[in-house]
């Protein structure tokens, strides 16, 4: 059943993800919608996150579920970062705007390591957990420092 509930939230993510630009009735929506769908992410991402340091005890089943959220997740927010949406209670540097094809590249390589993480965790190698955490971590960092303020 859990992996049932995986799989539609992954199909869900990937068919909302292109149509939700148009579904925002006003910036602020955008904003409020990819900046939630962030930290869901990065909530999961850390539990996976603390078994990889050894912050809890690891537990591959545990690991793998959560890092199955944090990749559907990955794949949301980005059609939030539209037009207007550059304004507000954001933290989005303008550089997003002004590089978008870097900014792409940027969330596709997080989405592409995220990916890799999913998969080690469902090794129950914590080594290869750890190393796939690592590089994760380093393409959520590089994003962060290039268009995050």
């Amino acid at each position: 059943m859990k992996t049932i509930s995986i799989l539609l939230v992954a199909a869900a993510s990937l068919s909302f993800s292109s149509l939700a630009s148009a579904q925002f009735a006003k910036p602020d929506d955008a904003i409020k919608y990819r900046k939630n769908a962030l930290f869901v992410m990065q909530q999961h991402f850390a539990r996976v996150g603390a078994m990889a340091s050894g912050r809890v005890p690891f537990d591959a089943k545990v690991a793998a579920d959560n890092a199955a959220i944090a990749e559907s997740m990955s794949r949301l927010p980005w059609a939030a970062f539209g037009e207007g949406t550059d304004k507000g209670d954001t933290k989005a540097k303008p550089e997003i705007w002004m590089e978008q094809a870097k900014f792409k590249a940027a969330s596709e390589k997080m989405q592409a390591e995220m990916s890799k993480l999913a998969a080690a965790t469902k090794t129950g190698n914590l080594d290869s957990v750890k190393a796939a955490f690592q590089a994760t971590s380093g393409s959520c960092k590089a994003c962060h420092d290039d268009f995050r303020q």
